[in-house]
Formats: C-alpha cells, sequence, structure tokens
C-alpha cells in the first residue's frame, strides 16, 4: 500500500507544482500591459523554477533505505520565482501619462505567444499527473479486489 501512497505523492507534488506554474503564467499574461507597479517601472515577466526532493515518508524509511539500494522516487517543488531580465519594450506614445521625456513608454517584454505555449506545456504536464493518480488508483482498486 506505501508504494500506492508514494505514487499519489509524487504526482500530487507535480500537479502542485504546475498549478504554481499556471498561475505565474496567468500573472505574466494579466500584466502584460502594466507601465507603473508599485516598485516602479513595468511589470517584469516572471518564471517558475522547479527541482526535485527525495520521496520520503518517514525518518525510518530513511534509515532502513526501504525499496533496496539506489531505489529513488523523487517529488517535485517550486524552488524559485525569478524575474526576467529582459529589456522593456519601448513603445513610441508620447501622449501616454507614462512616457519619459522622449516620448516612448516601457512595456513590459511579456510575449503573448510564449506565455500561451508555457500555458499548455504546463496544462498537459498536470493532465499527465491527473492521469498518473488516476492509474495509481485503478492499481490500487484492483489490488482490493484481489484480496476478495
Amino acid at each position: 500500500m506505501s508504494d500506492f501512497l508514494s505514487g499519489f505523492r509524487i504526482a500530487g507534488s507535480g500537479m502542485s507544482a504546475q498549478r504554481a506554474r499556471l498561475n505565474t503564467i496567468s500573472e505574466n499574461i494579466a500584466n502584460i500591459n502594466t507601465t507603473q507597479t508599485p516598485e516602479g517601472g513595468p511589470y517584469r515577466r516572471k518564471d517558475v523554477v522547479f527541482e526535485t526532493v527525495p520521496d520520503t515518508k518517514s525518518f525510518s524509511d530513511l534509515v532502513l533505505n526501504q525499496g533496496g539500494p539506489g531505489a529513488r522516487a523523487n517529488q517535485v517543488q517550486v524552488s524559485d520565482v525569478i524575474y526576467d531580465r529582459k529589456a522593456p519594450l519601448m513603445k513610441f506614445e508620447p501622449s501616454h501619462p507614462d512616457a519619459n521625456q522622449d516620448g516612448y513608454v516601457a512595456y513590459p517584454n511579456v510575449n503573448l505567444m510564449e506565455e500561451m505555449t508555457n500555458m499548455i506545456q504546463a496544462t498537459r504536464a498536470y493532465e499527465a499527473n491527473v492521469q498518473a493518480v488516476q492509474a495509481t488508483k485503478d492499481m490500487a482498486l484492483s489490488a482490493l479486489e484481489i484480496g476478495r
């Protein structure tokens, strides 16, 4: 049963990570035209960084090394949210309230096509984790049926 729970934990961590990525992508799209932020200047695009962490159930599992040598399963988690360092897009709009002395407005360097591509990729990764949870659930139910 613990192997089934491990499958649920791993797929669940993937779903959580992809949800965070989708939230960040949505924030980027929502701020595509934000020329002023509380920090000053245009909105800066954000990106999520993932890292793997060992899937450990308890301290005793670490000590006993359950699963044998070399048997490792990893979860994923968000390790950081980084800001894009690209320069803002400068557009000539002299009547805009945020225009500089030359009439240019600094807009976020957010590419809608890139964000939509990232969103599709994150959605598909999320769906793959949902399918892994469903497959694990089906296997656990089948195992219970065998015991009847």
